[in-house]
């Protein structure tokens, strides 16, 4: 009875520590999973939260780092040798027994019969480098598949900085908008009211509540371009289900810092050439000539003959139970290159590693064209960023300002008021687009030419 008590009392406290257990492990979930949610706040989301879920949940990044690992696979296959064979095999077996045709051993029955026996193992034998050039070429498509990863890397950091500013566009194109409607139904308020007064026509209140609805209408589209600007980051980073919660939260990329951290007008700046090595796509390409050529060098070894040699024991019934001859024997097989020597394989490795000097031609005169293209770009809206900031939004602003207080005092007539709210608001959204142009053309002036350290 002490023991099964003892028994029992070690099941209880085993439970016990285990209900403990998990009640530590629960309560170590909750707190990773707050920590979690603390650092990746969605309602105040940083560019630098966006990249860290970006790393973590890019579905094009997945994919990339599956071909590395397929990449890597095929190199384990392509570095083994030939397997060995094993054959099993019966013969002289009696078919006639029953038509006076006797076994060796004069018996009729089937469980009598003498059988040979024979076993026999054959191994091939690669010549010409075979084995190694595979393995070569596998090797160089491992180092083409991360070159690859490193580029699907740097695009899709320039589509993720592309999603943030287009969020960032229309959360404040989206403000100015409910800015606009709020001043024309308080314009509009005060027009009834001086209306009834006698104080206006009512063509003047007819043309406010016009302009007023459509700015209504404008706001409605800056409400849907938001939506689709939140599904586009959402997809990005992985959080598709929690895409209306979205917030971008950091401000516009600072023109002065900028154009003081990057000489736009240096030498090495303006020679595309001299970046093109620090490129991933290029390597990529680099690494595929050189798979390309272990191929053709394999494709070329194939005309070398590969030998089978086989080791063959075999075993005669003699014509006593129990007696028998045992023999081996040495087989060599040697394939005859008579009707084909693998001209197509040989042609088709030619033209493979024809295609890749080519195709490395094109990704370089790509990468200048991208680098040239995003350096006109960056110097464009760094110009038209710095005009607006610096002059346009300034005279805009004062210019409506006496507008409005000439409105107010009766100096003006309502058209006057309506276009010059019409060219401020103009100028808002232009400013806002300019400070998108520049930080998407930094960000692609910052992918074209690798300046961005790789995480």
């Amino acid at each position: 009875m002490s023991a099964y008590f003892q028994k029992e009392t070690l099941l209880n406290i085993t439970i016990m520590n285990l209900r403990i257990l998990s009640y530590v492990l629960a309560l170590i979930s909750f707190c990773c999973s707050s920590v979690f949610a603390q650092d990746y706040n969605l309602g105040e989301l940083s560019f630098n939260s966006a990249e860290q879920l970006f790393l973590g949940y890019s579905h094009e990044l997945l994919a990339a780092k599956r071909m590395i690992e397929s990449a890597q696979a095929d190199a384990v296959t392509a570095g083994q040798s030939p397997n060995p064979t094993l054959s099993l095999g019966l013969s002289n077996f009696n078919l006639n027994r029953n038509q006076g045709n006797t076994n060796p051993n004069n018996s009729n029955s089937i469980a009598d019969q003498t059988l040979n026996n024979t076993v026999q193992i054959n191994q091939l034998f690669e010549r010409g480098d075979k084995r190694a050039l595979r393995a070569a070429s596998a090797e160089n498509g491992i180092k083409a598949s991360k070159y690859d990863f490193k580029d699907v890397l740097r695009q899709q950091k320039l589509a993720l900085a592309n999603a943030y500013y287009d969020l960032m566009l229309t959360q404040e194109s989206e403000k100015i908008q409910a800015n606009n409607v709020d001043l024309y139904e308080k314009t509009l308020e005060a027009a009834e009211l001086r209306f009834k007064t006698g104080d206006i026509a009512f063509s003047d209140v007819a043309r406010i509540r016009v302009d007023m609805l459509r700015g209504k209408n404008d706001l409605r589209q800056s409400i849907a371009n938001h939506q689709k600007a939140q599904s586009n980051l959402a997809y990005l980073i992985g959080r598709e289900k929690e895409a209306v919660s979205i917030v971008a939260s950091d401000n516009w990329p600072n023109s002065i810092i900028y154009l003081d951290s990057i000489d736009t007008s240096s030498t090495d700046t303006l020679n595309p050439d001299s970046k093109l090595d620090q490129r991933p796509d290029v390597l990529a390409a680099d690494a595929r000539i050189q798979q390309a050529e272990q191929s053709r060098r394999f494709a070329n070894a194939l005309q070398t003959r590969d030998v089978d040699i086989g080791l063959q024991y075999q075993r005669f019934p003699g014509q006593e139970p129990g007696v028998g001859i045992n023999t081996l024997g040495l087989t060599l097989t040697i394939p005859l290159f008579i009707n084909y020597q693998y001209q197509g394989e040989i042609a088709r490795a030619e033209v493979d590693y024809s295609a890749a000097l080519e195709a490395k031609e094109q990704t370089r005169a790509t990468a200048v064209s991208e680098i040239t293209r995003a350096h006109a770009d960056l110097n464009a809206s760094l110009e038209k960023v710095q005009r607006f900031d610096e002059q346009m939004l300034t005279e805009a602003q004062k210019s409506a300002n006496a507008t409005e207080f000439a409105y107010q005092h009766g100096a003006i007539g309502v058209n006057d008021l309506l276009d010059s709210r019409r060219v401020l608001r103009a100028l808002q959204l232009d400013a806002v687009s300019a400070h998108a142009d520049f930080a998407k053309s930094l960000a692609a002036w910052q992918a074209s030419t690798n300046i961005e350290k790789s995480p």
